[in-house]
């Protein structure tokens, strides 16, 4: 069986997508074909596999999976990436409503590859010296750092994501740190078991945390830096909660092709 797929990449991130509005994805063995499909050796090679389906009420709906080939938690390069597909696909033009695991989200595609992407609300954060656990549609733990570049991303970060508290249900671990005008992060994401190249949620959760520990203002516009590439986040606070949040930055086609699935199907 053959399978046509298109590759994008948001700073780094990268994602297999499928157009599934006809079902062609397999149900059956679609774990074991999502780690093929996402293997760098064996297979295309990305972070994620995200399906394009049909949505009653918007205008279309992402479905996630890590590649792991489990289904996963909101991806916000992914949720990027996905609305430059769709109009790629010409299901959208520049503005969208699209359904995800963690709800509805406005995207903006301005003009070239940039996207915008409005985020799920914060409303709870819990803080430690120079630490912040929060949800920003994925579970993160931030970490600031004096530097960043000293930091063995992937050691330090299994020993939070394997410890007792988080070992079940997995939390995506993030090292940050304030440079010049703009936060530089590092993120090691559950699912991939890797450092990736950026994490969109888990640079979001960065640029929170950072305005909660340290800047404190009720508006914010924060650059970000991942090893991948650079992206802002905007929001607004309001008490304890964070409002009108938007992950911004570029959603970029890499190539597409047909792949044959090696699993039976």
């Amino acid at each position: 069986m053959y399978l046509s797929f298109t590759k994008y990449q948001g700073a780094g991130n990268d994602f297999i997508m499928i157009d599934n509005r006809k079902s062609v994805f397999p149900i059956i063995h679609r774990n074991n074909i999502i780690q093929q499909l996402c293997h760098r050796r064996f297979g295309i090679g990305a972070d994620g596999l995200i399906l394009l389906e049909e949505d009653e009420e918007h205008d279309f709906k992402m479905v996630y999976f890590n590649a792991d080939g489990n289904e996963s938690s909101m991806c916000g390069n992914g949720g990027r990436c996905i609305a430059a597909f769709a109009r790629e696909l010409n299901i959208i033009q520049n503005n969208a409503v699209f359904n995800a695991i963690d709800g509805k989200h406005e995207v903006e595609l301005k003009s070239g590859t940039h996207v915008e992407l409005h985020m799920k609300n914060v409303n709870h954060l819990e803080t430690g010296p120079d630490t912040a656990v929060l949800n920003t549609g994925s579970p993160h733990y931030v970490v600031f750092v004096e530097d960043v570049s000293k930091i063995n991303v992937v050691d330090l970060a299994r020993k939070i994501r394997y410890n007792d508290q988080y070992t079940k249900d997995g939390i995506n671990v993030n090292f940050a740190q304030w440079k010049d005008d703009h936060l530089l992060v590092n993120t090691y994401e559950r699912g991939v078991e890797d450092e990736t190249l950026a994490c969109g949620t888990g640079i979001t959760a960065s640029a929170l945390a950072w305005n909660e520990l340290y800047k404190h203002e009720d508006i914010g516009d924060i650059k970000v830096k991942a090893k991948g590439g650079e992206l802002s986040v905007k929001f607004n606070k309001s008490g304890n909660e964070y409002t009108d949040i938007w992950l911004c930055g570029p959603a970029v086609k890499v190539f597409e092709g047909k792949v044959e699935l090696l699993v039976n199907v």
